[in-house]
């Protein structure tokens, strides 16, 4: 099979990496790809990213599966653009995607199904959300409506944060795609526990759970300083117990696909709950996202030892039954990446430095490309979050060991890195 792979970044090389471990896969087209996918021999990177260009692209090279790896060509629609031509793919439509998309939706979907969420409101007039905030105090959670890369989120620990989030948010420039032009946000109780990452395959009702795993937001060590996209994260996750694995689904993943069936928009693509476990073992969504997260997808396709084509080809079949009876293999083990930043990371990260000590990759050890760009031979740095350096372990703490044994060997000027991934479950 011929596989297009849509996507750029950690995750898109973590997949493209997967899929051509499948012996079904011919060749595997990353659009438009990184420096890491880039020096694969078996992964051609293709300079496209407009979804009707991908779209003709995609007839005319016989692609016989299309992945979509990040959340903007969703949001955009390249579900419904490729389907439209009889073409097969992998994610959730346009008006699906908005689990994703539109933090108002998604609260608005949880409230209506049932689906334990924190409490909130929905401000566009700064004032108002000015008065909510004075009114419940801190700390309190801030959340931009549209897409923001994973960093429209603020967990505002004084009221003065808040006001600056709101603010920031509700200005024209604040780089978040608002939904219909119209710039919202979300305020919401603040929520007290142990966060995890829960991502499923979905096709329409049917659902396969992942390996769970944790991510780690906050850019310093012991989670001090800004919300990043992700500084690293590891699976298995321990605070996923198999109780509450089995409430997640019942309670979260179910209801989830059962309401979007309902209100006519069925979901078929990655679907990632993000949860807050609290000390009674309440389980509440924190957020949704229509796509496998970043960095939690490096340790997880580490750990898989199934067949990711076969998976997703099974995902794209019009029987559902086909997903539902599917069972997946896992590796035993841990594993566990950490994220090597660019200088001023996450505000306006310096990018052009020529990256050093990239070694061989391993079946135990793997360097996920992310912000990189390969020229006559060499890689450079392109965005924040540079590289995600992963590796298995048969504890976290050895696989931690052994992931910072592999970053340590890495430079770029400006280089940061978190020097505590796993520290949650180590301490467990």
């Amino acid at each position: 099979m011929k596989i297009l792979m849509v996507g750029g970044g950690g995750r898109e090389h973590a997949l493209a990496w997967k899929l051509n471990q499948s012996p079904l896969v011919q060749r595997i087209y990353v659009a438009p790809g990184n420096g890491g996918t880039a020096s694969h021999k078996d992964l051609t990177n293709l300079a496209l990213t407009d979804k009707v260009a991908l779209r003709e692209w995609a007839l005319a090279n016989g692609i016989d599966l299309t992945v979509v790896g990040p959340e903007a060509p969703l949001a955009s629609g390249i579900v419904d653009e490729f389907r439209q031509h009889g073409l097969r793919i992998f994610g959730p439509t346009q008006a699906a995607a908005q689990l994703e998309s539109s933090k108002v939706f998604s609260k608005a979907f949880m409230r209506k199904h049932g689906i334990p969420t924190a409490d909130y409101q929905v401000f566009e007039d700064a004032a108002q959300a000015h008065a909510y905030v004075d009114a419940k105090g801190a700390p309190i959670v801030v959340k931009a409506d549209g897409l923001a890369a994973g960093k429209g989120v603020v967990v505002a620990l004084d009221v003065q944060q808040a006001h600056a989030a709101i603010d920031h948010m509700l200005a024209k420039d604040a780089g978040v795609q608002h939904n219909q032009g119209v710039a919202r946000v979300v305020i919401e109780e603040f929520l007290d526990g142990e966060e995890a990452s829960f991502m499923v395959v979905a096709n329409g009702l049917a659902a396969v759970s992942l390996a769970t795993s944790q991510d780690h937001k906050r850019l310093l060590d012991a989670d001090q300083g800004p919300n990043t996209g992700g500084m690293g994260a590891y699976s298995p996750a321990p605070v996923v117990t198999p109780e509450i694995h089995a409430k997640v689904m019942r309670e979260v993943i179910f209801p989830t696909l059962k309401g979007m069936q309902q209100d006519g928009i069925p979901y078929t693509g990655f679907l990632y709950a993000g949860l807050m476990i609290d000390r009674a073992g309440r389980v509440l969504v924190l957020e949704f996202n229509c796509r496998m997260g970043d960095p939690e997808t490096q340790p997880i396709m580490m750990r898989l030892k199934s067949d990711l084509l076969q998976l997703l080809w099974t995902a794209t079949d019009p029987d559902t039954q086909l997903l539902a009876n599917t069972e997946l293999q896992w590796d035993r083990r841990s594993a566990l990446g950490v994220v090597l930043a660019a200088a001023n990371y996450p505000a306006t990260p310096e990018t052009g430095q020529e990256i050093r000590g990239l070694g061989p990759d391993t079946e135990e050890a793997m360097v996920f490309h992310a912000g990189t760009v390969e020229k006559d031979g060499k890689v450079f740095t392109s965005g924040g979050r540079v590289l995600c350096v992963t590796a298995l372990g048969d504890t976290v703490k050895q696989a931690q060991t052994r992931a910072y044994e592999l970053a340590d060997k890495v430079s770029f000027q400006g280089m940061h890195m978190r020097r505590d991934i796993g520290f949650r479950a180590i301490r467990r």
